[in-house]
């Protein structure tokens, strides 16, 4: 990044978070100039140790951040983090209902003590009938109609991403972001909460507001009718595949004139993008066949040459090679659990030109106790002491 000082640089947030919900909103903010510290237990966030599909989620969305181990269960880490939260902006916690209260870190306990704070808080329902259960991505996508509208009719099946995780963690951050203004005006804080359920809703509000306009239930995606007639994934040569699309009629002209499909433009039955949707059934095994010679790589140079929509079905591994995020500097250099490195995606938008960048690596587990302690008025003998009884760990 430039020389110019980020948005948020200055603002303090202090994190009790894990999982991707929370730490996604302590990212979106570290990226954009906060200092972030990451309260974890002794024994790290767990996150660190996952397995699997979760094994990428630390160093994911805990770049630009520090790191201070306290165990919340014993009355001096406790004492530790009011002291942190007494020099910070903004706490962003995602716990259970019920677990900030009975450490009393909690917003009713905190904004007593400073009016000012503003407290982000990362749940899986809004507060109503529901907020009492154990939410999950995938539990929110089933229940939300999420699921339903992206697997088979019958197979109803999560998306591919933990969606509403991460885009709740966003609105987690948007919402402070509206409190730093506000308090900019009043002076004061606020509470703000996110919640997977709601998001979910959010995303699924297209499909609910066209049965509002249309009377009619939306069918989930793979059996849905388009809106579009040519926008499909085709099996070609060699048995790769693509998705092609051609959207409007100006798009039908140029893709039947690149492929010498001249008949089928000159169709009547196909003048309109309507008509080929409603001749769909007959129209695409044509198009099927007179596609299946060419290779992916052809149908990709014809498509790009006549600005028409294409796309390679890409693997996720497969993008740390796309060309275009290297080139434009999408990707960054970050350091793995064990210690590697690998690249990361930054933030998908640019400031003045650039993508808001990596500062810190992901921290290692309590890699900035000592120096937050001393920050917050602790002597050397008392953080050795904190560390006897296991109230802390860390550098």
């Amino acid at each position: 990044m430039s020389d110019s000082p980020l948005p948020y640089a200055g603002i303090r947030v202090v994190e009790f978070t894990h999982m991707v919900m929370g730490p996604t909103c302590g990212m979106l903010l570290a990226d954009l100039g906060a200092e972030v510290i990451k309260v974890e237990p002794i024994e790290g966030d767990n996150t660190r140790r996952l397995l699997g599909s979760g094994a990428g989620f630390f160093p994911t969305f805990n770049r630009n951040k520090k790191s201070i181990a306290l165990d919340l269960k014993q009355p001096g880490g406790v004492e530790a983090a009011l002291r942190l939260i007494a020099t910070a902006d903004i706490v962003s916690e995602n716990f259970k209902p019920g677990t900030m209260q009975k450490l009393g870190l909690d917003y009713e306990t905190l904004k007593k003590l400073n009016p000012r704070l503003i407290y982000v808080s990362h749940k899986g329902f809004l507060p109503g009938p529901y907020d009492h259960r154990t939410a999950l991505d995938e539990v929110v996508q089933m229940m939300g109609g999420l699921a339903y509208m992206t697997g088979r009719s019958g197979d109803p099946l999560r998306a591919g991403t933990s969606v509403n995780d991460i885009m709740g963690g966003m609105f987690g951050a948007i919402g402070a972001m509206a409190a730093l203004r506000q308090r900019e005006l009043t002076g004061k804080g606020a509470e703000v909460q996110s919640a997977l359920f709601e998001n979910n809703v959010l995303l699924v509000a297209q499909h609910m507001m066209q049965f509002a306009a249309t009377g009619k239930a939306a069918d989930p995606m793979p059996s849905r009718i388009s809106a579009w007639a040519v926008y499909d994934v085709f099996t070609v040569k060699d048995g790769e595949q693509i998705f092609l699309a051609a959207v409007s009629d100006k798009q039908w002209a140029i893709f039947c004139k690149a492929f010498g499909l001249e008949d089928m433009q000159a169709d009547p039955r196909l003048k309109s993008n309507n008509d080929r949707v409603r001749a769909r059934d007959w129209m695409m095994p044509i198009l099927r066949s007179h596609l299946a010679g060419y290779s992916a790589a052809e149908l990709s140079a014809v498509f790009e040459k006549n600005e028409l929509p294409f796309a390679p079905i890409t693997k996720p591994q497969e993008l740390f090679d796309d060309p275009h995020l290297n080139a434009t500097g999408g990707l960054a250099p970050i350091r793995m659990n064990d210690g590697h490195m690998a690249k990361v995606p930054l933030l998908p938008f640019t400031l003045d030109g650039e993508r808001p960048g990596i500062r810190l690596q992901p921290p290692t587990l309590g890699e900035h106790t000592n120096a937050l302690l001393k920050e917050v008025g602790y002597s050397d003998d008392e953080i050795a002491a904190l560390k006897t009884q296991h109230i802390t760990t860390g550098d």
